[in-house]
C-alpha cells in the first residue's frame, strides 16, 4: 500500500510510508504530542516530521495547533480502514534484535511464501529483520512451516494472547536495536502485503 508519492526529482525524502503510518499511530495512542517528541518516537528528523505532518494535515487526518498534534475523527477512520493493527508480542527467542515491534495484518496469509521477503524488507528498512507468523487451520505457523503449536506451545500462546489473530491473519515482528527501526520494519513489511 502506498501512502505517499515519492517525487522523482528534487530533494530526497528521508521517510517512507511506514513512517507516515507509524506517526499517525503514535499520535493516536498519545492523544496530543509535540512535533519534536513525535519525530523522536518515530525516528525521523524534524524536517521529515514537518513534511509528514503536512501530508497528514492536507489529508485532514490530524489537527495541529500550539499545544501539539492530535488525531481527528477522519484520522481514526483512516486507521480503521488499513488492515493493520499494532501488537506487542514478547517472544525474544524468535527475533534477532534486542527490541521488537509486532503488527497484525488481517487476512493476508496467502501473500506469505516463506517469510524471506518480509525479512528482507525489514533489513532494507534498517532493522535486523522480520519474523513472520501466519494463522492457518487454527494453528500458529512461523513461515514457512514451523508449527508453533507443536514445537513451542508457550510461544504460540503468547502470540494468541497478544495479537488475538484470526484465521488467515499474519503477525510480523520487526526486530532491531532501537524501537523506531523495529516499528518501521514491521509496518513496511505489512504495508507491502496490502
Amino acid at each position: 500500500m502506498k501512502l505517499v508519492n515519492i517525487p522523482q526529482f528534487g530533494p530526497m525524502m528521508r521517510f517512507c510510508d511506514a513512517d507516515v503510518y507509524w506517526s499517525l499511530h503514535v499520535i493516536n495512542i498519545n492523544g496530543r504530542i509535540s512535533r519534536c517528541k513525535l519525530a523522536e518516537v518515530v525516528g525521523v528528523g524534524e524536517g521529515s516530521m514537518r513534511k509528514i505532518l503536512e501530508y497528514l494535515r492536507s489529508w485532514e487526518l490530524v489537527d495541529i495547533n500550539q499545544t501539539g498534534v492530535s488525531i481527528n475523527d477522519a484520522g481514526l477512520e483512516f486507521l480503521d480502514t488499513i488492515p493493520i493493527r499494532v501488537v506487542d508480542v514478547d517472544i525474544p527467542e524468535y527475533v534477532r534484535g534486542s527490541i521488537a515491534q509486532g503488527i497484525l495484518v488481517m487476512g493476508k496469509y496467502s501473500k506469505i511464501t516463506n517469510g524471506a521477503h518480509q525479512r528482507d524488507i525489514g533489513i532494507r528498512a534498517g532493522a535486523v529483520g522480520c519474523t513472520t507468523f501466519i494463522v492457518k487451520d487454527d494453528r500458529i505457523i512461523m513461515a514457512p512451516d514451523w508449527d508453533m503449536d507443536v514445537k513451542d506451545p508457550a510461544a504460540a500462546d503468547k502470540i494468541r494472547k497478544a495479537a488475538e489473530p484470526k484465521e488467515g491473519d499474519v503477525i510480523i515482528i520487526g526486530s532491531a536495536e532501537d524501537k523506531p527501526s523495529a516499528a518501521r520494519a514491521a509496518v513496511k513489511a505489512g504495508l507491502d502485503m496490502i
